[in-house]
């Protein structure tokens, strides 16, 4: 596996050598500011439990292969994120252990946003959410040392720090990168795996580099809003269940715009989830009560918008209805929000206790 691995990345390095060195400067231009970037990852898996250790055997192998185009500046927004790219990325990992983890292998879209106005020096982050396919998966039968991923399809999360320098038409990458997938609680285990790595890259541009545009921007004023929002879900229960149970949410909210990217907000959460009496009848043998199955809770937020699309936090207090399962006091969501009109939003959202995932959730709201 690690031969295949050294292989694979001698051949992307070779690739990009020759793409340099054969001056395609003849390109269309619809590959104008489009790059191709191949990189490497070496790192750790993160265990959340410490049963999960047993099972590690070996360090993270991976590499990717990504195709993404730097804005211009056409819209205000792009040039309020210093011209950001946003692309898609092929990615394979080993997972610690190939008999009983298995290997990954993800697609997903993603954004990147730099920091440093600098021709050729610049720090990045970048986000990206898309599907993964695992080779590995837990059965009682075949596979029972595998406690942390219960199905073959799951969802990737990647989040990356680092460092990015430009010669001509080639670049350079360096940084840190977090990697999670799990299967949003669809089905039993789902601890997900975390690997933190870190990453060399190397990419091409495609097409000739265009110039940026540089339009004043109209002074910001401040807005409030206020939100509704209702939404839908599901989960397994964490006991090895087959049964799917629906769980709704009625969110209440009002938002405060103090700059032009960001919001604080502050609201009211209504759930229901009908999982309640099942799980308290395998871990609290307590009589069960219908009003069990609802919680409410008062929450903060904080929200990073660009256009119509904003990526929202969210910490919750339990008041009044409290979780009878677990006794957890604090609650949290990551919510992706789109408008879809100046009024109409939709959503998804994974409402959680901390690392430990709830259920995720589809939303449908106004704002007004």
């Amino acid at each position: 596996m690690k031969m295949r691995f050294i292989l694979t990345v001698c051949c992307l390095i070779k690739f990009f050598i020759q793409l340099n060195t054969s001056q395609l400067y003849a390109n269309p231009k619809i590959l104008h500011g489009w790059n191709i970037d191949a990189g490497c990852h070496y790192g750790l898996v993160i265990p959340e439990y410490k049963n999960f250790l047993y099972v590690v055997e070996d360090h993270v192998l991976s590499a990717g292969l990504s195709f993404s185009k730097r804005t211009r500046g056409t819209s205000p927004w792009e040039q309020l994120y210093n011209y950001p790219d946003y692309g898609f990325r092929l990615f394979y990992s080993t997972l610690g252990n190939d008999k009983v983890n298995g290997y990954e292998i993800a697609f997903f879209p993603y954004f990147s946003l730099y920091w440093l106005k600098h021709n050729r020096f610049n720090i990045f982050n970048q986000i990206g959410v898309g599907l993964s396919y695992v080779t590995r998966v837990f059965d009682p039968g075949e596979n029972y040392q595998n406690i942390a991923v219960g199905s073959h399809i799951n969802i990737h999360f990647n989040a990356r720090l680092g460092l990015k320098y430009k010669i001509d038409r080639l670049n350079f990458n360096t940084g840190i990168s977090f990697d999670h997938f799990s299967n949003a609680n669809m089905r039993e285990p789902n601890l997900g795996i975390n690997y933190v790595t870190g990453f060399l890259g190397m990419g091409y541009r495609l097409g000739n580099d265009f110039p940026l545009l540089h339009n004043e921007l109209e002074p910001h004023l401040r807005k409030h809003y206020f939100e509704l929002i209702y939404s839908v879900g599901g989960k397994h229960t964490r006991a090895f269940q087959e049964k799917f149970f629906i769980t709704s949410s009625f969110t209440a909210e009002y938002k405060y715009e103090p700059f032009r990217i960001f919001r604080v907000g502050i609201g009211a959460d209504l759930f229901y989830d009908s999982a309640t009496k099942t799980e308290m009848s395998a871990d609290n043998p307590q009589e069960f009560k219908e009003e069990y199955n609802y919680r409410t809770g008062i929450h903060f937020s904080q929200e990073v918008f660009y256009n119509r699309f904003s990526v929202i936090i969210q910490e919750g207090i339990y008041m009044f209805l409290t979780d009878k399962v677990e006794g957890n006091i604090m609650y949290n969501r990551g919510i992706l929000r789109y408008a879809i009109a100046n009024h109409i939003l939709i959503s998804i959202a994974m409402k959680s206790h901390l690392h430990i995932l709830d259920f995720p959730e589809i939303g449908l709201g106004y704002r007004w």
